[in-house]
């Protein structure tokens, strides 16, 4: 293997500046801020904080309501990351058998991908409009009076929805790719030792796509957890207190609007040590099981 040389000694450090810029002034500091804030009760207009020690993070973990927002981020996360990742493994499995029309297929598949997460929410909120919306039209006919905005089961339904919508032409870029990647010569000896294709798939093209699905798996939760901000940001239309949210959006909710900084500055950390955890547990025990051939 051919090494790469460099001038000076100095040189790889400087192409690295940048970046390693950009990751101390976006996360390494703010975080730093978060984290020392966290020990404080700090005045909403700037002209004092003091000391309370682990008063902040005690009041939020044994807080009723931030326990009903966590069992909620939990079932939310779940249920974002397993449809999105189911759909956009079912549609890549599809396009990947698609002969004629597969570039519009996969091109309408992708484009939602482009799609800023507010703006999904407003396309949510017009498909789960009390009015014009399609979905609350279809619903009506199975007798599901659907009241998004004001009913506390029908927003979290919407808010799933939504963000899976969003979330699956990611996944499905990545199942494609991962599907073209697999050999033919792998195909066809599947073909030949298995009539049935979806024991082939679940067999042999499943397990080559490991390492796709795990590395998806963490983006996914990741998501969940922190992108699908702008989208509960549009649905629950400044009503948080009659609808679903996630922790995520009750930082943004104590701290900005509450005024709470050093409350919301414990949550932050809480909800970044408890994704600290979660990427340690499951790069310690599914890697386990994710083979890179």
């Amino acid at each position: 293997m051919k090494r790469v040389q460099f001038s000076s000694p100095t040189l790889p450090y400087l192409f690295l500046l940048p970046q390693l810029a950009v990751i101390f002034i976006f996360f390494y500091w703010p975080s730093a801020q978060a984290i020392q804030s966290s020990f404080y009760l700090e005045d909403p207009f700037g002209f004092g904080s003091s000391f309370v020690g682990l008063s902040n993070y005690t009041d939020a973990i044994f807080n009723p309501e931030y326990l009903k927002i966590a069992r909620f981020t939990v079932i939310f996360t779940v249920l974002v990351t397993f449809f999105s990742l189911s759909l956009g493994l079912l549609l890549a499995v599809k396009a990947d058998a698609v002969i004629r029309g597969n570039s519009t297929y996969k091109t309408l598949l992708i484009s939602v991908y482009a799609i800023a997460p507010p703006v999904a929410g407003l396309i949510g909120m017009m498909f789960f409009d009390q009015h014009i919306g399609p979905f609350v039209t279809m619903a009506a006919t199975f007798g599901w009076d659907m009241k998004v905005g004001i009913n506390y089961f029908d927003t979290a339904f919407a808010m799933v929805v939504v963000a899976v919508w969003k979330q699956v032409p990611y996944n499905f870029i990545f199942f494609l790719s991962g599907l073209q990647g697999v050999p033919v010569s792998v195909r066809e000896a599947a073909a030949i030792d298995c009539r049935s294709g979806i024991r082939r798939f679940w067999t042999v093209i499943l397990p080559l796509l490991a390492p796709t699905a795990f590395f998806l798996l963490i983006i996914n939760i990741t998501y969940a957890l922190f992108d699908t901000f702008g989208i509960i940001d549009v649905m629950v239309k400044d009503k948080a207190a009659n609808n679903p949210i996630t922790l995520v959006y009750k930082v943004y909710m104590d701290g900005f609007r509450g005024n709470d900084i050093g409350g919301s500055s414990a949550q932050s950390v809480i909800l970044m040590l408890v994704v600290f955890v979660l990427t340690i547990i499951q790069f310690r025990f599914i890697e386990r099981r994710v083979h890179y051939n």
